[in-house]
């Protein structure tokens, strides 16, 4: 009797742990499947909810205009291409509306699809003032075809000092993303004036710098003609970008593409 007790009680934590064990291998009459939300592991082994995926709209248009911009950078091949008359596509302005306007066609916003996307011009100097020429862009509505948003702003600020000023400029330089056109109005190691740019990849906070693509930001005159030079993936500090529009009767604005970018025809 007691050699059965025993063999009885081995059998009864024998089923037990081949319970525990069943989820493990599955079991004919498993309940439905239950889908729960993507997590995943931040660096502090935190978990944190997947991101959504980006407008792929919007991103294949950002696409078009960076992969046109290595185009004509690559064709450049380090040659300098002119940049002195108002259809030149090599000065700065030029150039970025140049790369908009050769791939908006395939693109709307979904708001107004039946409106063709247009980039605004350049704000009139005696409208700028008091500030210099060259910071901002016209203000076209949305509904005339602007698809671009004021992602963030500079203007010198003489009520603060230098140094909180500076602050502020390199505040503006760390909210860049991909895609994102930067026009500025400068005083930097190339020279006085309005230049646009347009950004190629997020801000960098480990290197604290930003990667940009643009034209005749370098250059030079022959015989009285200004030739500028084609760039891709220059860059530079976030420090080095702010003091360059860090001065007085100066700044930049920073424009990024709405989030309700659709192809053109959905």
């Amino acid at each position: 009797m007691k050699r059965n007790g025993i063999l009885i009680r081995l059998a009864a934590v024998t089923a037990a742990v081949l319970c525990g064990l069943l989820p493990f291998f599955g079991h004919a009459e498993t309940p439905e499947e239950v889908i729960t939300e993507e997590i995943i592991l931040d660096e502090t082994g935190e978990t944190e909810k997947a991101e959504e995926p980006e407008n792929p709209a919007r991103e294949a248009f950002i696409d078009d205009i960076i992969a046109l911009g290595e185009k004509l950078y690559k064709q450049a091949k380090g040659k300098l291409q002119r940049a002195h008359y108002k259809e030149d596509i090599y000065i700065c302005k030029n150039f970025t509306v140049y790369l908009f306007r050769q791939t908006r066609s395939k693109y709307r916003m979904a708001e107004y699809p039946d409106v063709q996307l247009k980039i605004p011009d350049n704000l009139p100097t005696a409208q700028c003032k008091p500030y210099y020429y060259g910071y901002c862009w016209k203000d076209v509505p949305a509904e005339e075809g602007n698809p671009f948003v004021i992602a963030d702003q500079f203007l010198y600020d003489t009520s603060l000092t230098y140094e909180e000023n500076l602050e502020k400029a390199m505040a503006l330089m760390r909210q860049v993303r991909r895609g994102d056109f930067f026009q500025m109005t400068a005083d930097y190691s190339h020279g006085k004036g309005a230049h646009s740019a347009i950004m190629i990849a997020d801000w960098d906070p480990e290197t604290d710098t930003v990667h940009w693509m643009d034209s005749n930001m370098a250059g030079r005159k022959v015989n009285g003609i200004r030739y500028g030079m084609v760039q891709f993936d220059a860059e530079e500090s976030v420090r080095w970008w702010a003091e360059a529009f860090c001065v007085k009767k100066r700044g930049a604005t920073l424009y990024r593409l709405r989030d309700d970018i659709i192809f053109a025809g959905e």
